[in-house]
């Protein structure tokens, strides 16, 4: 399952150096403190940055508090932003580190998953255990369509933090696992195995559903006969 979007250091389709240019006038006024930085800052980053921290945490109370402490960071921290990299790039990984903590901390509140438990078996070959449904002949059935988004996203939520976050990274967001890596401070090699992991989650609860829509599918059949 690929939910990817592609794009490379981008935002909306423009690079890295674009925006460092024209965000140049944004960084040197939220440096000198001016009175309006902050309020340009958020007309012109708080859609974006909204959008990514509702998709990390996955409401929106979370959302809004978390744009709010990643833009308090920003103007806290301006002075230690060295130019490196895009001021978008940059803020991006403010947000995403603030949405995912505090999906960390929610987490720990309640009893997580264990994604051994629940990932499906494979031999020592690297192959399923079981067989591997084929699902494409139905996908495009309106009805089969609602109940899998519905399916996805309560699997999405399902997730622990230190998954969910990479999977949305990587392929809702379109990030490179190399951006990933340096986002949440992790090496590529983390990041692979854990969005490969978190899609093998995803698989097998669509297979669940697709099982139980097939069982009452049959069982309607039955009665109408």
């Amino acid at each position: 399952m690929n939910l990817q979007v592609g794009l490379d250091v981008k935002y909306d389709g423009v690079t890295d150096r674009i925006y460092t240019d024209r965000d140049h006038d944004l960084v040197d006024a939220l440096r000198r403190r001016e009175s309006t930085a902050t309020e340009c800052l958020v007309a012109r980053y708080g859609e974006r940055a909204y959008r990514l921290a509702a998709r990390i945490t996955g409401n929106e109370p979370d959302a809004e508090e978390v744009v709010q402490d990643a833009f308090w960071t920003v103007v806290r921290k301006i002075d230690s932003f060295r130019g490196e990299s895009a001021f978008g790039s940059w803020l991006y990984r403010i947000v995403a580190n603030a949405a995912y903590q505090k999906l960390r901390g929610r987490q720990s509140r309640r009893h997580d998953i264990s994604l051994e438990e629940v990932l499906p078996l494979f031999d020592e070959s690297g192959r399923h255990v079981g067989p591997v449904a084929d699902w494409s002949p139905r996908v495009d059935d309106p009805g089969t369509q609602i109940e899998l988004r519905m399916a996805l996203t309560a699997a999405i939520g399902e997730l622990p933090a230190a998954y969910r976050i990479v999977l949305v990274l990587r392929d809702v967001e379109g990030r490179s696992n190399g951006e990933i890596a340096d986002a949440l401070g992790l090496n590529v090699g983390v990041v692979k195995t854990r969005v490969h992991r978190a899609r093998l989650f995803l698989r097998k609860r669509l297979g669940e559903c697709m099982t139980t829509l097939e069982a009452a599918e049959t069982l309607t059949a039955v009665a109408v006969n």
